[in-house]
């Protein structure tokens, strides 16, 4: 089945659903039911009648009996007010909300819901003129399509959840109820699905954070604003100081800017028309200037640049700089670290001419490969191109040049990419690198981006060979990309069982009695240790040794050492390795006290993934 039958088979069971619910509940009034990964929801008003997970059953049921009948999906069109009087007499407020705001702004609001229940007939940005409607059986419903040939064929699905969700994403506007399913071609591949939810269930990253102590919220703090413990900024710490150390590989210099800024800053680079709702409002109590907390950081850096002449001689000009950005997230759509409101970025832009924007991508293409390749995720890479519609700056030829430019890369770097229209930046278009975690979802991870528009609205400029005034060319990139994110990918990747090199606590010794003797070996280990730059914990407590064995195991632990009397004898230690980490052949194994710590002290300094013992 390819993806354009998968699309119709979902949209069409998101249509098989609301007949259902009307079948049950026939006071239901409907939102839209869109497509959406993996499946579909349905916006739907019960009134004062709650649907719960409990009522899944009776639901799948009906729609069940509607899938046997084998309805065909049969299309219709209607004019515009002939719509509205069709959505009055069956009492539905919603559907005649939309489609009276269609009929006053036309493809405005066509865009702001991005959706495919709507069928639209229009002359170029004119008002709409007629909409398409759906039937099957005793149901029909305002939508463009596509659907399935019938009901019989709409492979497998599942009802997964009921949510919350404010009718048109507005808080004051009615809260309707989200009706989740998911569905695929066959029962196997259901299953399947299925079979990986449960296991992302077992990894999900806030259960981890809280497991092994990485990450907390606090509502004196507020909603999505995470404050990372010792062991959580362990992570951060030694993930930023990788990818910032293949940036001053790569000859970049380390910038710093405020947190705050007067807003014209962002009027003039455009996210304040794009994204002036996102941002966190600051204001003065000296002067009557407007501030605003920072959304990104490449104003800020176009400040740098231009803060003195620059010849062509003196291109690249390479910044780079770890530094957090704030974006007002609505409430709703915060979850864990995954969408935050505090925004952590290792982020970096080139100042480039235009014949060096090959070798420039390619180099950061490089890093990128080898920050995934060392964190064991495999990538692809979704060329990120501008669509027909109005919402990008710069002129086309411009647009088409970096299109160009990104793919001729790709394909000279051997690339595994696919292109994508609609999914680019607001001034340019994107390398997006997708990676795939261990139980195979797929993450949009890090970003190179092309830039021509920012150096003209900030008329960026160089003298060129010729002594005239050129304009350079912005290469935004962010390997990591948003570091919390990130985490929130990398934890679930892990299931929280880091690499040594990254591990919180890379070494536990577990102190098995209280002699001197014992007492005094553990100490001088420990010390040993902490010279060598291991991180490293003595578990003395009261428990028994199996206890402490088994606490090691839950705080996933690279390496643990049991010292008792015959350790302090015989001067030699047995490492218990973490299973994922450990190599056949070289278990139970005694060894030396430097032997040990000289291999452990290399597999940290080398990054590996896998025991040197």
């Amino acid at each position: 089945m390819n993806d354009e039958q998968l699309y119709a088979m979902r949209h069409s069971l998101a249509h098989i659903t609301a007949q259902a619910v009307r079948h049950l509940w026939p006071e239901a009034k409907f939102g839209v039911g869109p497509v959406v990964e993996n499946g579909f929801y349905y916006d739907i008003d019960l009134g004062s009648t709650k649907v719960s997970e409990d009522d899944f059953k009776r639901i799948e049921k009906e729609m069940r009996t509607i899938i046997n009948k084998d309805y065909a999906f049969e299309r219709s069109e209607k004019l515009i007010d002939d719509a509205i009087n069709w959505a009055k007499t069956e009492e539905q407020p919603y559907k005649e909300e939309l489609l009276n705001d269609l009929k006053r702004a036309g493809t405005t609001i066509a865009k702001e819901l991005d959706s495919a229940e709507l069928g639209l007939a229009m002359d170029g940005d004119s008002a709409v003129e007629n909409v398409s409607f759906y039937t099957d059986g005793d149901f029909t419903d305002l939508c463009r399509g596509p659907h399935a040939e019938t009901t019989g064929k709409v492979g497998a699905f599942k009802l997964m959840r009921v949510a919350g969700a404010y009718w048109r994403g507005k808080e004051t506007n009615p809260q309707m109820q989200r009706l989740y399913g998911i569905a695929f071609a066959t029962q196997d591949e259901l299953d399947l699905h299925l079979k990986m939810l449960e296991e992302a269930k077992k990894r999900d990253h806030r259960k981890l954070g809280q497991e092994l102590d990485l990450f907390t919220f606090s509502p004196l703090v507020g909603a999505g604003l995470p404050l990372f413990t010792p062991r959580g900024t362990v992570l951060r710490e030694e993930l930023t100081n990788f990818a910032e150390g293949l940036r001053k590989t790569a000859g970049f210099q380390r910038v710093s800017i405020p947190h705050i800024t007067k807003t014209g800053l962002y009027k003039v680079s455009g996210h304040w028309d794009k994204f002036g709702e996102e941002l966190f409002l600051v204001k003065s109590q000296e002067t009557n200037d407007e501030f605003a907390l920072k959304p990104m950081n490449c104003p800020h850096h176009n400040q740098i640049y231009t803060s003195q002449p620059r010849s062509y001689r003196d291109l690249p000009v390479r910044y780079f700089e770890t530094t957090t950005v704030y974006r007002d997230e609505k409430t709703g759509e915060l979850g864990g670290l995954a969408r935050v409101r505090s925004i952590s970025q290792d982020d970096s832009h080139v100042y480039a001419r235009r014949d060096q924007l090959e070798g420039e991508v390619s180099a950061l293409i490089g890093d990128v490969q080898t920050l995934y390749a060392t964190l064991g995720m495999s990538l692809r890479a979704r060329l990120s191109y501008r669509d027909a519609s109005g919402k990008y700056f710069g002129e086309q030829s411009l647009w088409d040049l970096a299109q160009g430019i990104i793919k001729d890369v790709a394909v000279k770097n051997e690339l595994n990419f696919f292109e994508a229209e609609g999914e680019a930046a607001f001034y340019g278009p994107k390398i997006d690198f997708m990676a795939t975690d261990a139980i195979g979802r797929e993450h949009q991870v890090a970003t190179i981006q092309l830039d021509f528009v920012q150096p003209e609205r900030f008329e960026l400029e160089y003298t060129n060979e010729q002594g005239n005034k050129d304009r350079p060319v912005m290469i935004h990139c962010a390997i990591l990309g948003s570091i919390e994110r990130f985490l929130s990918v990398y934890i679930e990747h892990t299931a929280g069982r880091f690499p040594v090199w990254l591990a919180p606590e890379q070494l536990r010794i577990i102190q098995v009695k209280d002699s001197e003797e014992v007492k005094l070996f553990v100490q001088q280990l420990y010390t040993l240790a902490r010279q060598n730059d291991i991180r490293v914990t003595i578990d003395d407590s009261n428990e028994s040794v199996g206890k402490k064995i088994r606490t090691a195991e839950l705080w996933k632990i690279p390496y643990t050492l049991v010292i008792g009397e015959k350790e302090v004898n015989d001067a030699k230690i047995t490492p218990r390795v973490r299973t994922d980490l450990a190599v056949d052949g070289r278990e139970d194994k005694a060894y030396e006290i430097d032997q040990f710590l000289k291999s452990l002290t290399n597999e940290i300094r080398g990054r590996v993934s896998k025991s040197s013992l």
